[in-house]
């Protein structure tokens, strides 16, 4: 992986080679691991490092993106050339402004909270896994998922003087085991340093779902008090996130916040805050502008709040980048990454005891959106549903549907944990408690519909 020296190289000889008004430059190194495992059998291991150019130029307001992984001279200067080339065949973006000036994105002397584990490796990879593999072995049970592990290096620089560089990792455990009845049970641990994630308390969570799972019932179609364990709320976050968090989905008054600033969009109990400089994300402190991650809130207090902002979609708005800006060549957006939503005060005993009747969720499964605006969504529930009865927990259930808005859903919790756990789902990370929701929405998963995804 380059280092900051050589990294700093690429990048001006980049603009240095750039006729453009402007230029900005990304390079983004990754040096990725990855050991998965089914039927209790290691099968892949993956090893890859990959590192990539992105040029951006603009020239008479014309925009041209190009990406290489070339770094020789000639592979700069192509991609240099590229971009400009790009940029000729544009129309004028009248919107463009321009890139982050270094006042705007002065030099970053810490980048991250979290220093990343450099020596963890394939070895240490394997003998997580055997452990946890051992573990559902002794209870009968056959262990699957995917250990990943994660160094980026991101150096940013522009041809107005911003200039910034970072280092950062991030790993996860994500594991189901399965019996012999089709039972099965699913638990996932996240930590910047995969040193420190708790590979027993993963597979003992597991384990404890899927010999809960056998022989499950059936209920009937209704709305029910749902008890979400943190995954199921943290994929609820993501896909709310997603659809209405974002400064282009505002501008473009596609986004639930829209038009809404003040106005109570969830119950009063529900605050959403995206908080970069969290250490137990370990993120980078500055976006793929180079522009110092600002702690922003969608959700105060149920009310509708703040947009995530780069400087591009921050100038139509009329408002300050909040440090947002994904890889120039993205097509989404700013977006949050790093959500985190308000501790309550209750544990999940606490939860469970309270409940006459109710279901206890682990986490969805095949997550879509149905409505963006209402924020619906459908997917199943999957690896360790429960019925909750009299205060206890009791028989395992057949998998569920649901047909949810998560606003919705949001408006009617009536309890939060106290204790949080970092979620991580695609490239976001989130940070969430667990959930008493009455009235969720859910219904019998037909046979068919279930054979039809397997």
């Amino acid at each position: 992986m380059p280092d900051k020296t050589k990294t700093q190289e690429i990048l001006q000889k980049a603009i240095n080679l750039s006729p453009a008004d402007q230029t900005e430059v990304v390079l983004i190194s990754d040096r990725f691991r990855l050991t998965r495992f089914a039927e209790s059998v290691i099968h892949q291991n993956i090893a890859n490092e990959e590192t990539r150019l992105i040029v951006t130029t603009v020239a008479d307001k014309k925009v041209g993106i190009a990406t290489t992984n070339d770094l020789s001279p000639a592979g700069i200067e192509g991609a240099v050339s590229t971009a400009m080339r790009i940029s000729s065949l544009q129309e004028a973006d009248e919107r463009f402004e321009s890139f982050p000036t270094p006042e705007m994105a002065p030099p970053l002397e810490k980048t991250v909270f979290v220093e990343p584990n450099l020596n963890f490796n394939a070895d240490d990879m394997a003998g997580a896994v055997s452990g946890i593999v051992k573990m559902a072995g002794s209870k009968d049970l056959e262990a699957a998922g995917a250990f990943r592990h994660e160094i980026q290096t991101v150096g940013i620089a522009n041809s107005l003087g911003v200039e910034q560089f970072g280092q950062f990792g991030k790993s996860e455990m994500s594991l189901t085991v399965n019996g012999q009845e089709d039972n099965s049970g699913y638990a996932i641990g996240f930590n910047p340093d995969p040193a420190k994630i708790d590979f027993q308390a993963v597979a003992e969570r597991a384990i404890k779902k899927a010999e809960a799972s056998t022989d499950p019932v059936t209920l009937p179609d209704g709305k029910f008090t749902v008890i979400l364990e943190p995954a199921a709320v943290g994929q609820l976050l993501l896909f709310l996130g997603f659809l209405g968090f974002g400064g282009r989905t505002m501008l473009q008054r596609r986004s639930f916040l829209s038009g809404k600033t003040g106005e109570l969009i969830t119950g009063e109990n529900i605050t959403i805050t995206d908080e970069p400089e969290n250490p137990a994300f370990g993120s980078l402190l500055f976006d793929f502008e180079g522009i110092r991650r600002q702690s922003i809130k969608p959700i105060d207090q149920g009310k509708a709040g703040d947009g995530a902002f780069d400087s591009y979609y921050a100038a139509q708005m009329g408002v300050t980048p909040t440090g947002h800006a994904l890889p120039p060549d993205n097509s989404y957006g700013p977006y949050p990454k790093n959500l985190a939503i308000a501790p309550g005060k209750a544990t999940v005993e606490e939860m469970i005891a309270s409940t006459e009747r109710g279901v206890l969720i682990t986490h969805f499964w095949y997550i879509n959106f149905l409505n963006p605006m209402r924020t619906m969504i459908t997917g199943t529930t999957l690896d360790g549903t429960f019925l909750i009865e009299n205060g206890k927990v009791g028989s395992a259930i057949k998998n569920m549907r649901t047909n949810q808005s998560i606003l919705e859903a949001f408006s009617n919790v009536e309890m939060i944990s106290r204790n949080r756990v970092v979620y991580p789902q695609y490239s976001s990370l989130l940070l969430v408690p667990a959930m008493k929701i009455n009235g969720f929405d859910l219904v019998q998963e037909t046979k068919e519909e279930w054979e039809g995804k397997c």
